[in-house]
């Protein structure tokens, strides 16, 4: 009797196995992980319990515990997380003696990698400031709108930099901006050099650190950035000498974009790329089949596709070894975070919203807009200095009245498996080489050449590209005509070249939708292909610095990767 009881259980534990299998084949490691954020979401609500736990306190902390450890590679520099916390009093003291600083002052920080960099940031947050760091490809234009965006009366700028800031230093010196380079002397005037006088200063720690509430202002940011335990710094992203440097440096974790994954799967085969002792590559942006060549080629890798905003408290994480999504939409998975797909209309981008005006969830296999509760543990703060596109990322009575949802402007698959993926970025902003281009931004650059009446600015796919490159649809004013190379020396002086249009297209009059708003559907679906449209397109030739014509051959070359973008 206890045998038949015992096969009986034993096939009924085996049929439900098999069950699971079949039917819910992620469960255990969907409740695995579900389990760690659970405890981790513990120790936080403990820790805070303690007091607020800023990013400086982590990094003193950590240089208490490991003074004598690596925290930076840079080149043939290593800097232990001791001589950062030594250095990084230094450029404190020095901001507020001869800087006058102190805490809630807004600092804009316009520097490239390097270990001063990093000094820098915590320099100043010692202080108590709030730091806005810039990117370093925006050109004059756009510097002084992240200025004007931040409230900043202090800029540091790197010494490689200079160039770049002189061009706006007028427009700063009305602006009454303190203008601070990272050298021991400064051939400019205007600029106050900074080095002199950080080598003068005390490492010593600071005996009054700022006191910080949960709303304190901590970081303005423009572009990504990255932290972690030690660190490995180059100045620029080097395809050819990137697992080299793995090597060179041990290294077992790196983080990517999907472009930067593309780059190294094309270059020539080196010894290094298998001998290298990475174990971990985690990042966003990963397309399939660079995803699969990348693992196939470059060894054991386990790829940690994710992804997440700056805005809000939104974010998901493919920890599956499944190749393509970007994470997990199971049961387990919205416990420990909300969020939804919204149904949308494809030619204003806006949610569809029914008869009694609340919104529709996208079904299943069907791409919608991810958006996200509003509430006390994940707010949205807004944007500096501009409560009108603040407000336009917020979505009210979505469900119900009253309720409120964060927009992110991205458009997401849910499958029948619960996977998540990656599908557009929509409104008035694509993705181009790892960076977000602002098609706002470039029709306004546009706009300011006199042969240009009106301009509307998309993105298109290109082959065997990531993102979307830049296009524009132009019409020209009266008795004017297309100037290659005076709109391509115009770009060089304005925009940065990820956000350049490479393709024109040439048009009598631009669409425009029922609310007089530009119409990018159909420009974006027809793409750059000369068979398809009559109207007249142009491809920019870096070389002869010049748009040229746009031919069926120059086509063929482009997406069958000849001619490279």
């Amino acid at each position: 009797m206890i045998t038949l009881v015992f096969t009986s259980l034993l096939a009924g534990f085996l049929a439900l196995f098999l069950y699971q299998r079949m039917t819910y084949p992620f469960f255990w490691v969907d409740l695995i992980y579900y389990l760690k954020l659970r405890r981790y979401g513990k120790t936080l609500r403990a820790r805070m319990q303690q007091g607020i736990i800023t990013y400086l306190d982590c990094f003193l902390h950590q240089a208490k515990k490991n003074p004598n450890k690596p925290f930076i590679i840079f080149e043939n520099q290593s800097l232990t997380y001791q001589d950062v916390d030594r250095r990084s009093n230094q450029f404190a003291n020095a901001f507020r003696t001869e800087g006058s600083l102190k805490q809630g002052d807004i600092v804009a920080v316009l520097m490239c990698n390097e270990p001063d960099f990093i000094c820098v940031w915590l320099g100043l947050c010692k202080l108590g400031c709030e730091v806005a760091f810039l990117n370093v490809n925006i050109k004059a234009k756009s510097l002084l709108h992240c200025f004007h965006s931040c409230g900043a009366k202090t800029l540091v700028v790197g010494a490689d930099l200079v160039r770049l800031v002189e061009e706006v230093l007028p427009d700063l010196k009305n602006d009454n901006m303190a203008v601070w380079v990272v050298d021991h002397s400064s051939s400019s005037e205007g600029f106050n050099s900074l080095l002199d006088k950080v080598e003068r200063m005390s490492g010593e720690n600071l005996s009054d650190l700022p006191k910080v509430d949960i709303m304190s202002n901590f970081l303005f940011i423009f572009t990504s950035g990255t932290t972690g335990a030690t660190c490995v710094l180059k100045k620029k992203f080097s395809a050819s000498q990137f697992w080299k440097d793995c090597v060179k440096y041990n290294v077992t974790v790196v983080q990517y974009i999907g472009e930067l994954c593309r780059y190294l799967v094309n270059q020539p085969m080196v010894p290094e790329e298998r001998a290298h002792s990475v174990r971990l590559a985690a990042g966003s942006g990963l397309r399939s089949d660079v995803w699969k060549e990348f693992v196939k080629r470059f060894g054991r890798i386990k790829i940690r596709e994710g992804y997440g905003l700056t805005e809000a408290s939104i974010g998901f994480l493919n920890y599956t070894d499944e190749v393509g999504p970007i994470g997990r939409a199971s049961y387990f998975n919205k416990l420990s975070m909300s969020f939804e797909l919204l149904r949308y209309d494809t030619q204003t981008y806006e949610p569809v919203r029914t008869d009694c005006g609340r919104c529709l969830r996208a079904q299943i296999g069907e791409p919608g807009i991810l958006v996200a509760p509003l509430t006390a543990m994940n707010q949205f703060l807004g944007y500096a200095g501009n409560k009108v596109q603040s407000e336009k990322k917020l979505v009210r009575d979505v469900f119900k009245v009253g309720d409120v949802y964060f927009n992110t402007g991205d458009l997401l698959l849910h499958d029948h498996r619960d996977f998540l993926y990656f599908r557009d970025r929509i409104g008035d902003t694509f993705r181009w080489k790892g960076e977000n281009v602002s098609t706002t931004e470039v029709s306004e650059v546009l706009g300011h050449l006199d042969f240009i009446q009106e301009v509307n600015v998309y993105g298109v796919t290109v082959p065997g590209y990531e993102g979307r490159v830049g296009m524009a649809a132009i019409v020209f004013k009266q008795d004017h005509k297309l100037n290659g190379p005076k709109l391509y020396s115009h770009l060089v002086k304005t925009l940065p070249a990820y956000a350049w249009p490479w393709f024109l297209r040439i048009q009598t009059s631009l669409d425009v939708t029922e609310t007089f708003k530009q119409q990018k559907v159909k420009l974006v679906h027809q793409g750059f292909n000369p068979e398809i449209t009559q109207d007249p397109l142009y491809f920019l030739d870096i070389s002869q610095k010049d748009y040229i014509l746009l031919t069926v051959s120059v086509y063929q070359d482009i997406v069958s990767g000849k001619i490279k973008l």
